[in-house]
This record gives structure tokens, C-alpha cells and sequence, in this order.
């Protein structure tokens, strides 16, 4: 209880800080305060009903304890059986409040998705995933912004990078790390044979310039011609970026912008969000030999989900939890599926076990 109430403490230390006429006129720090405020607000909420179940318990055992007619005290006995199980049901609620947050949590994301095997159904794949996770995004009234795209005949992404702008966009999304697999006839199959592709989805929590510091020495800038829609002002002028850090030979290209500028500003963007994904996948390597085992950052190499459409069912492998309604899922319906790997992820660190 005691870090507990440290925190109801550090929550009230807070509204007094907030309220002071210098801080109020401060809008940075201000937003800082209140950012930090909100990060403390359930569980100060859900200690105080703790605090207050504890003592009505308390309460009505000393009521008991004075002696009660026979009807008074069935009934404090059956309040005893009600606050008992609020309060063992709140101690769980603060268990899970009190667990260790990551820190991408509340971060933007750089989604980078990429058709794997199958040809063109697996690119075809790739445009399905693309559109369900905007969709997705959409939903919980974040933005999406393409910032890099390959296609591949009519209707297909050979690889497709875009950046989701959204309070919690990480905590939601970063499950969807891995390889996902697609059952189905293709479009392109005249004898209606089932085939199975696959495409990679990677989800990065944006860098800022404060996370990694990019020498601009270390950076080799190519102009060029974009090669996707736009018009005359494609064939006219050079505004395509392809950015290449030398030291690690990431190379990053955007050309979705008109503007020169800003497709060097996104380009920069992703290459600093990969920087740190490499500088995050060193330290977690250090970490534990499970994490080695999952390749740093979301068990890229295991196939994590399968989209069967034939029998309009989508399974996720690690919690083994499957689905219907494919189209409802596909037009943007993850919440159930996201919320069951949440609660498996709060489970194993409650058990203490390594995520």
C-alpha cells in the first residue's frame, strides 16, 4: 500500500502544480503535468474505492462484533460476502494498473507491411492488410499517413510503409508483429484451387528526434523522378527521396509528397524510427534468451495469425483463439482479437513471466 500511496500523493502534488497562475500561462509544461496526471488518475481512482470498500468492511465487522438480532446480522453477514468480493475484485484491478507499462506505449506507429510468398496474391494480400489496419485506424479516430509504396499489378502493395497517428496506436497494434498467413482461391486461380501466401507486418513506435540522435554525415541523399501517380508534375520534376545511412545501409525511399522537402522530412522520419527498432532489438537481446528467441521485436519469422476464407474463420496462433465473420474482421474489426491479447500479455507479467 505503500506505492500506492506514493502515487495519491504524486497525483495530488500534481492539481496543486496545475492550478499555480505560472504554470497555468506555461502550455508545455502544463501539458507535461496533465500527461502525467491522466497516467495516475485510474489507479489513484480505483485505490480510493479500495480504500473506502475497506473501511465499510471494517465497519460492519465491528456492527457484528457488537452483537445484532438475528435479521441484522444475515444481512451484515451477506454485506460482508458483497464487500469481500468488491474488494478482492479491486485488488486485482490495481494488480494489472500497477504493472509495468512500456514505454512506446502511447507512442505513433510506422507500420511497414510486405507481400512474403505467394506472387501476386501475396501482394494482393499485403493491399488487404494495408486497408484493414486504416480501417482499423479510422475507427478509433486516428490518422494515417502514407509515407512509402510499391505496387504490384492492379491491386497488389510488393510493399507498403505508412505512419498511424493516434494516442495508443502502439499499445493497440504492436501485436500484429509477424508474419500473417492468407488461405483462399485467388483472383488470379481459374480452377478455383485454394492457395496459401503470406505477407510481414512490422510495427515500429515513431522516433523522435530526442530518442536517436542521426549524424547528417552518416546520410547519403539521392534525388529522383517519382514513379507513382501524380501527373505532369511527376514527369517534370525530380522530388522522389531515397535516404541511405551509411553506416548500417538502411535505405528508405519516399515519394508519395510533391514537395522535395517533405518527402526528405518523412524519409528521415523512418530511417530514425528503424535506427532505434535496431538499438531497441540490442538492448532487449541482452535482456533474456526468450526475447533473442523472438528476434527482438514481434516474432517475425513465426507465422503469428491465419485468415482462412473458405471456412470464414481467422485464428491467431499464440493465444489460439479463432474467429468468424472474416469480412468484418478484414473491414477493420481487430478490438476482440486485440483485446484477448492484451489480457494474455497482462496475465503472464501478473504470473511474472517474461512477455
Amino acid at each position: 500500500m505503500a506505492q500506492l500511496e506514493r502515487i495519491e500523493k504524486r497525483y495530488h502534488e500534481l492539481d496543486e502544480k496545475m492550478a499555480r497562475p505560472e504554470v497555468a500561462t506555461d502550455l508545455a509544461q502544463l501539458q507535461a503535468l496533465a500527461q502525467e496526471r491522466a497516467s495516475l488518475e485510474d489507479i489513484v481512482k480505483s485505490y480510493r474505492k479500495y480504500r473506502d470498500t475497506e473501511k465499510s468492511l471494517d465497519e460492519t465487522h465491528a456492527m457484528m462484533a457488537e452483537g445484532l438480532d438475528e435479521d441484522l446480522a444475515d444481512l451484515a453477514r451477506q454485506e460482508v460476502a458483497t464487500l469481500e468480493s468488491r474488494l478482492e475484485k479491486l485488488s486485482g484491478e490495481l494488480r494489472t494498473l500497477l504493472l509495468p507499462k512500456d514505454p512506446n506505449d502511447e507512442k505513433d506507429i510506422i507500420v511497414e507491411i510486405r507481400a512474403g510468398t505467394g506472387g501476386d496474391e501475396a501482394a494482393i494480400f499485403a493491399a488487404d492488410l494495408y486497408r484493414m489496419y486504416s480501417r482499423y485506424a479510422q475507427s478509433r479516430g486516428w490518422k494515417t499517413d502514407l509515407l512509402s509504396l510499391s505496387e504490384s499489378g492492379k491491386s497488389g502493395f510488393k510493399e507498403v510503409i505508412f505512419e498511424i497517428k493516434g494516442r495508443g496506436a502502439f499499445s493497440r497494434l504492436k501485436y500484429e508483429r509477424g508474419v500473417h498467413r492468407v488461405q483462399r482461391v485467388p483472383v488470379t486461380e481459374a480452377s478455383g484451387r485454394i492457395h496459401t501466401s503470406t505477407a510481414t507486418v512490422a510495427v515500429l513506435p515513431k522516433a523522435e528526434e530526442v530518442d536517436i540522435d542521426v549524424n547528417p554525415e552518416d546520410i547519403k541523399v539521392d534525388v529522383f523522378h517519382s514513379g507513382g501517380a501524380g501527373g505532369q508534375n511527376v514527369n517534370k520534376v525530380a522530388t522522389a527521396i531515397r535516404m541511405t545511412h551509411l553506416p548500417t545501409g538502411i535505405v528508405v525511399v519516399c515519394q508519395d509528397e510533391r514537395s522535395q522537402l517533405q518527402n526528405k522530412i518523412k524519409a528521415l522520419s523512418v530511417l530514425r524510427t528503424r535506427l532505434l527498432d535496431i538499438e531497441r532489438r540490442k538492448q532487449e537481446e541482452q535482456i533474456t534468451s526468450e526475447r533473442r528467441s523472438q528476434v527482438g521485436t514481434g516474432e517475425r519469422a513465426e507465422k503469428i495469425r491465419t485468415y482462412n476464407y473458405p471456412q470464414d474463420r481467422v485464428s491467431d496462433h499464440r493465444i489460439g483463439m479463432n474467429l468468424h465473420n472474416l469480412p468484418r474482421f478484414m473491414d477493420g474489426g481487430l478490438d476482440d482479437m486485440i483485446d484477448a491479447l492484451a489480457a494474455e500479455e497482462q496475465s503472464r507479467l501478473l504470473e511474472g513471466q517474461a512477455v
